[in-house]
């Protein structure tokens, strides 16, 4: 069945609205309010969507998509000036940082599920990096991810407790200032501990792998 283009157009204006309005008030804001916010009636946000749970999901899966493609377009197709360059825009990405940001504070299923989706894309941008050449190649691809994928949340959660300690504004608050908040504190220290490492050499390295193959044979 062919749906018609102004039909497209509602659906992705509503969920645009969706993931504004969660991200600042979390995902118990009431439908008429995300109806409002994209201009028309509750009923059709329940015609195209069927429930608030489904617009969630959809939600989750535009904003995971979003990131999938910014990051291996940064990671594999770009230059490093244009993909540094792209902080000049961060206020396009504010509305998915605070959802974000809500997402790991809800907590749950849910949570848990949109954090298995991060890391699923972290291990595709990588892997499309180490075909690019960006990235170098790792024993453990999908605990690399894992890594990843930790260092970002830990960080997006960090931001929101140093705004409750008064050090900052809040993600769901002002999430372009908050993104240009972590990126001040954090852009320059993450850049030289990817590129170079932490350690001077592999000992550390060395003594895990001989420790998993004593593992191994006891």
């Amino acid at each position: 069945m062919n749906v018609r283009s102004e039909d497209l157009t509602a659906r992705a204006r509503i969920r645009d609205a969706a993931v504004a309005r969660f991200g600042r008030d979390g995902f118990r804001a009431p439908v008429r309010a995300i109806a409002e916010d994209a201009g028309v009636s509750a009923g059709l946000v329940i015609h195209h969507f069927g429930s608030k749970d489904a617009l969630r999901a959809e939600c989750d899966a535009h904003v995971l998509r979003v990131i999938r493609e910014e990051k291996s377009s940064a990671i594999a197709e770009k230059s490093p000036a244009e993909t540094i360059g792209m902080l000049a825009r961060v206020q396009e990405y504010a509305p998915l940082f605070a959802y974000i940001v809500r997402s790991l504070m809800d907590g749950g299923a849910l949570a848990a599920h949109f954090v298995d989706g991060l890391m699923d894309d972290a291990a595709d941008y990588l892997e499309a990096g180490e075909a690019a050449g960006t990235v170098r190649g790792s024993s453990d691809p999908r605990g690399r991810a894992r890594q990843v994928v930790a260092a970002q949340v830990g960080l997006i959660v960090m931001a929101q407790l140093d705004a409750a300690a008064g050090r900052g504004v809040a993600p769901t608050d002002d999430p372009a200032k908050a993104i240009d908040e972590l990126t001040s504190r954090t852009m320059l220290a993450g850049l030289e501990l990817y590129t170079h490492g932490l350690f001077t050499d592999s000992r550390y390295l060395d003594a895990y792998r001989h420790f998993q193959q004593d593992k191994e044979k006891s």
